[in-house]
Protein backbone atom coordinates (compact mmCIF):
# COMPACT_ATOMS: atom_id res chain seq x y z
CA UNK A 1 0.00 0.00 0.00
CA UNK A 2 2.81 2.44 0.77
CA UNK A 3 4.26 2.59 -2.68
CA UNK A 4 0.72 1.89 -4.39
CA UNK A 5 0.18 5.66 -2.33
CA UNK A 6 3.07 7.09 -4.24
CA UNK A 7 2.71 6.19 -7.43
CA UNK A 8 0.46 9.42 -8.51
CA UNK A 9 3.19 11.89 -7.33
CA UNK A 10 5.67 9.42 -9.19
CA UNK A 11 4.06 9.95 -12.61
CA UNK A 12 3.21 13.40 -12.57
CA UNK A 13 7.13 14.32 -11.13
CA UNK A 14 8.33 12.59 -14.09
CA UNK A 15 5.71 13.82 -16.23
CA UNK A 16 6.99 17.14 -15.32
CA UNK A 17 11.24 16.28 -15.58
CA UNK A 18 10.69 14.82 -19.31
CA UNK A 19 9.09 18.79 -20.01
CA UNK A 20 12.42 20.40 -18.90
CA UNK A 21 14.22 17.60 -20.03
CA UNK A 22 13.16 17.58 -23.65
CA UNK A 23 14.33 21.55 -23.97
CA UNK A 24 17.49 21.09 -22.65
CA UNK A 25 19.40 22.81 -25.74
CA UNK A 26 22.11 20.35 -27.32
CA UNK A 27 24.42 23.29 -28.40
CA UNK A 28 25.39 24.08 -25.08
CA UNK A 29 26.79 21.37 -22.74
CA UNK A 30 29.20 23.14 -20.89
CA UNK A 31 27.32 25.72 -19.71
CA UNK A 32 27.15 26.40 -15.99
CA UNK A 33 25.74 29.97 -13.75
CA UNK A 34 28.81 29.14 -11.42
CA UNK A 35 31.93 27.63 -11.56
CA UNK A 36 30.77 25.87 -8.94
CA UNK A 37 27.93 24.71 -10.74
CA UNK A 38 27.41 21.23 -12.57
CA UNK A 39 27.73 22.01 -16.49
CA UNK A 40 24.12 22.00 -18.35
CA UNK A 41 25.22 18.27 -20.04
CA UNK A 42 25.91 16.91 -16.27
CA UNK A 43 23.07 17.90 -14.56
CA UNK A 44 20.19 16.97 -17.49
CA UNK A 45 22.54 13.82 -16.94
CA UNK A 46 22.22 13.40 -13.27
CA UNK A 47 18.78 14.00 -13.58
CA UNK A 48 17.84 11.25 -15.93
CA UNK A 49 20.03 9.06 -13.92
CA UNK A 50 18.34 9.40 -10.81
CA UNK A 51 15.56 7.82 -11.79
CA UNK A 52 17.80 4.83 -11.67
CA UNK A 53 18.11 5.13 -7.90
CA UNK A 54 14.70 4.59 -7.38
CA UNK A 55 15.19 0.79 -8.75
CA UNK A 56 18.47 0.43 -6.87
CA UNK A 57 17.25 1.58 -3.44
CA UNK A 58 14.31 -1.40 -4.03
CA UNK A 59 16.72 -3.41 -5.17
CA UNK A 60 20.02 -2.87 -2.85
CA UNK A 61 20.69 -2.40 0.92
CA UNK A 62 23.18 -0.07 0.43
CA UNK A 63 24.87 2.18 -2.11
CA UNK A 64 28.92 3.11 -1.02
CA UNK A 65 30.21 5.37 -3.09
CA UNK A 66 33.55 4.16 -1.61
CA UNK A 67 33.43 1.29 -3.78
CA UNK A 68 33.99 3.34 -7.20
CA UNK A 69 30.74 1.53 -9.22
CA UNK A 70 28.61 4.66 -9.40
CA UNK A 71 29.75 6.45 -13.02
CA UNK A 72 28.02 9.92 -13.71
CA UNK A 73 26.13 10.00 -16.73
CA UNK A 74 26.17 13.23 -18.78
CA UNK A 75 24.34 12.36 -22.71
CA UNK A 76 26.01 13.75 -25.92
CA UNK A 77 22.24 14.13 -27.35
CA UNK A 78 19.27 15.00 -26.09
CA UNK A 79 17.98 11.68 -27.89
CA UNK A 80 20.53 10.24 -25.65
CA UNK A 81 19.00 12.13 -22.99
CA UNK A 82 15.59 11.37 -23.01
CA UNK A 83 15.81 7.67 -23.95
CA UNK A 84 18.10 6.92 -20.53
CA UNK A 85 15.16 8.87 -18.61
CA UNK A 86 12.76 7.02 -20.28
CA UNK A 87 14.09 3.82 -19.28
CA UNK A 88 14.71 4.78 -15.94
CA UNK A 89 11.55 5.96 -15.55
CA UNK A 90 9.99 2.36 -17.05
CA UNK A 91 12.34 0.44 -14.28
CA UNK A 92 11.21 2.63 -11.54
CA UNK A 93 7.67 2.47 -11.53
CA UNK A 94 7.84 -1.28 -11.80
CA UNK A 95 9.68 -1.76 -9.23
CA UNK A 96 7.65 0.86 -7.21
CA UNK A 97 4.49 -0.60 -8.15
CA UNK A 98 5.11 -3.79 -6.92
CA UNK A 99 6.89 -2.87 -3.93
CA UNK A 100 5.83 -4.50 -0.70
CA UNK A 101 4.85 -2.35 2.28
CA UNK A 102 7.68 -4.61 3.80
CA UNK A 103 10.49 -3.47 1.26
CA UNK A 104 9.94 0.20 1.49
CA UNK A 105 10.27 -0.21 5.31
CA UNK A 106 13.80 -1.67 5.42
CA UNK A 107 16.51 0.68 6.00
CA UNK A 108 18.38 1.21 3.22
CA UNK A 109 22.22 2.73 3.37
CA UNK A 110 24.18 5.79 1.86
CA UNK A 111 27.72 5.86 2.46
CA UNK A 112 31.17 6.57 0.91
CA UNK A 113 33.37 3.87 2.87
CA UNK A 114 33.41 3.97 6.38
CA UNK A 115 31.03 7.28 6.37
CA UNK A 116 27.67 6.82 6.43
CA UNK A 117 25.54 9.85 5.52
CA UNK A 118 22.49 7.89 6.65
CA UNK A 119 20.49 4.84 6.75
CA UNK A 120 16.35 5.67 6.53
CA UNK A 121 13.08 2.98 5.89
CA UNK A 122 13.18 3.01 1.87
CA UNK A 123 10.00 4.81 1.71
CA UNK A 124 11.81 7.43 3.13
CA UNK A 125 14.83 7.37 0.85
CA UNK A 126 12.90 7.40 -2.66
CA UNK A 127 10.39 10.82 -0.87
CA UNK A 128 13.79 12.33 -0.27
CA UNK A 129 16.79 11.20 -1.62
CA UNK A 130 15.19 10.05 -5.08
CA UNK A 131 12.14 12.39 -5.82
CA UNK A 132 12.75 15.73 -3.69
CA UNK A 133 16.39 15.35 -5.47
CA UNK A 134 14.93 15.30 -8.81
CA UNK A 135 12.81 18.07 -7.86
CA UNK A 136 15.83 20.31 -6.62
CA UNK A 137 18.01 19.41 -9.53
CA UNK A 138 14.65 19.69 -11.75
CA UNK A 139 14.71 23.48 -10.65
CA UNK A 140 18.36 24.18 -10.80
CA UNK A 141 17.45 23.06 -14.78
CA UNK A 142 14.75 24.90 -15.00
CA UNK A 143 17.33 28.33 -13.64
CA UNK A 144 19.96 26.96 -16.20
CA UNK A 145 17.10 27.27 -19.52
CA UNK A 146 15.73 30.64 -17.69
CA UNK A 147 19.38 32.05 -18.31
CA UNK A 148 19.35 30.77 -21.93
CA UNK A 149 16.57 31.47 -23.15
CA UNK A 150 14.56 28.69 -23.57
CA UNK A 151 10.88 28.89 -22.01
CA UNK A 152 9.95 26.89 -18.70
CA UNK A 153 7.55 24.54 -18.91
CA UNK A 154 4.93 24.87 -15.88
CA UNK A 155 5.21 22.50 -13.17
CA UNK A 156 2.31 23.15 -11.07
CA UNK A 157 0.61 25.08 -13.11
CA UNK A 158 1.29 27.59 -15.89
CA UNK A 159 4.89 29.10 -16.13
CA UNK A 160 5.99 32.92 -16.99
CA UNK A 161 6.73 31.17 -20.29
CA UNK A 162 2.82 29.89 -21.06
CA UNK A 163 0.88 31.90 -22.78
CA UNK A 164 -1.52 34.45 -21.12
CA UNK A 165 0.73 34.80 -18.36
Amino acid sequence: MIAQSMLGEFDHEMNNLRKVLERVPENKPAFAPHPKSMPMARLAGHLAQLTDWLSMTLKTDELDFGKGDYKPFSPATRAELLARFDQGVASARGALASATDEQMMAPWTLKNGDTVYFTMPRVAVIRGMVLNHIIHHRAQLGVYLRMNDVAVPGMYGPSADDAGM
